[in-house]
């Protein structure tokens, strides 16, 4: 009895240890931390749980610029992940890849799995998808920038909380009262370049660059020191010697700095919700970005920011169904409404924004559905449908350097965004010549 019973556990242990064998692993890299890795690593575990051929593996690789190094690295040396979290501005960088990246419309399409562009939010898909109308990566976490107050410092400040300021007139002015009620941190701002020269070109239609924002052709150049990029830069540096801008940093520093209280009016990703919800102990809103009221036409739309997911090169037939199969996953209207509700993300697909509406979700959380709106409050054209620039990362880089400068006193806003715009160019050009 007891060699049967041996016999029957050896073949059970057998039978288990196969099964575990067959599961394909789906390595998936990624640069997000605190409460939006929590959500993201929900997500792998719902798939996970909804079938047992595949596991996928997020693993956190530092922020997108870091990942974005490592990947490229990881793949010349044979062992990239199958799946990268890759940032908006990283989009041109990914397509002059050649080999290191294969099509998200031809992974999905080898597999069989459905995949309808057109499904997909207009000012989504459009920034991750070629000439030909091929989508070349899978929209993630998309956001675009939203201003935010504390509606309790605005109350103590004299101001009305439930009229937060539309236009950048209205921002001094409001600034100017939180200031003299004590407020020490007044204004502050994430993510320098894209929202105060990205998203302020496309919400008041003038262009970040020619060939429609590097859009179409690699022969762009810059048009940022334009008269309204520099009075609105030498607005920034003014308010800063005021002491009613607070330089928080490149990335999303300035958020911890609004949902701790110590900062009454911010604008950030609408990505920004989730920590803001989890941590903020007062009363804030989220609204559309301000405009400049003397500019014809403004406002017009916002534009993306976030990341998409790209598909590495290299691996084999099987493990890429098993991505296909997770993108279809993430697509499902459910899983899409409950990312977009906890972190603030936009649904990126239109039934996904119809079901999370029908929900009534936008009723109970009124400002929820601000990024979509913002995104869609014009139709695009081709100043503010996006911007596809080589080696955005370092032209990033070089336009908030040059930013920095003018908060801190150094330089004025002309001389500084003349200075963007030359340093910019020269990269482009560097581009354009490793890629023709």
């Amino acid at each position: 009895m007891r060699i049967k019973h041996l016999t029957l556990a050896l073949a059970a242990a057998a039978l288990f240890s196969t099964g575990a064998q067959a599961q394909t692993e789906i390595q998936w890299w990624h640069s997000m931390t605190g409460a939006l890795g929590d959500k993201l690593n929900e997500l792998a575990t719902g798939f996970n749980n909804s079938q047992k051929e595949y596991k996928v593996v997020p693993v956190y690789k530092g922020t997108y610029p870091e990942s974005l190094t490592g990947a490229i690295a990881a793949f010349r040396a044979g062992n990239a992940p199958h799946i990268l979290q890759v940032f908006e501005v990283g989009t041109a960088t990914m397509m002059a890849a050649k080999g290191a990246i294969v099509p998200v419309a031809q992974v999905m399409k080898d597999a069989g799995e459905p995949f309808e562009p057109k499904a997909y939010l207009p000012a989504v898909a459009g920034y991750y998808t070629n000439t030909k109308g091929e989508m070349l990566s899978y929209p993630f976490n998309s956001s675009t920038v939203l201003f935010y107050i504390n509606k309790d410092m605005f109350k103590k400040a004299g101001l009305d909380p439930n009229k937060a300021p539309k236009t950048w007139n209205e921002v001094l002015a409001a600034a100017d009262k939180l200031k003299a009620s004590g407020q020490a941190c007044v204004y502050t701002t994430g993510w320098p370049s894209w929202m105060h020269i990205e998203n302020l070109s496309a919400w008041h239609n003038v262009p970040i660059g020619t060939k429609e924002n590097g859009m179409a052709g690699l022969d762009t150049e810059y048009k940022i020191n334009s008269p309204l990029h520099v009075r609105h830069v030498a607005m920034l540096g003014d308010m800063a010697k005021k002491g009613t801008f607070t330089y928080a940093g490149r990335t999303n520093q300035a958020e911890a700095k609004f949902y701790t209280g110590e900062c009454a009016m911010m604008s950030s990703s609408s990505g920004a919700q989730a920590n803001i919800r989890r941590n903020a102990k007062f009363d804030w809103s989220v609204n559309f970005i301000p405009y400049h009221d003397e500019v014809k036409g403004a406002p017009q739309n916002s534009i993306i920011g976030g990341a998409s997911l790209w598909v590495m090169g290299g691996k084999k037939p099987a493990d890429y169904k098993g991505v296909a199969k997770f993108f279809a996953y993430l697509s499902k209207p459910a899983v899409q409404m409950d990312w977009h509700t906890a972190t603030g993300y936009v649904p990126i697909t239109m039934q996904a924004y119809e079901v999370t509406r029908a929900s009534g979700f936008y009723d109970k959380n009124p400002g929820a559905d601000m990024a979509v709106k913002e995104l869609t409050n014009k139709a695009p054209t081709a100043n503010s449908k996006g911007l596809r620039f080589g080696n955005f990362v370092q032209g990033r880089e070089v336009i908030e350097e040059e930013m920095e400068a003018v908060f801190a006193g150094k330089k004025d806003a002309k001389t500084a965004m003349d200075e963007a715009n030359r340093r910019g160019n020269e990269i482009l050009r560097k581009f354009e010549a490793a890629n023709k």
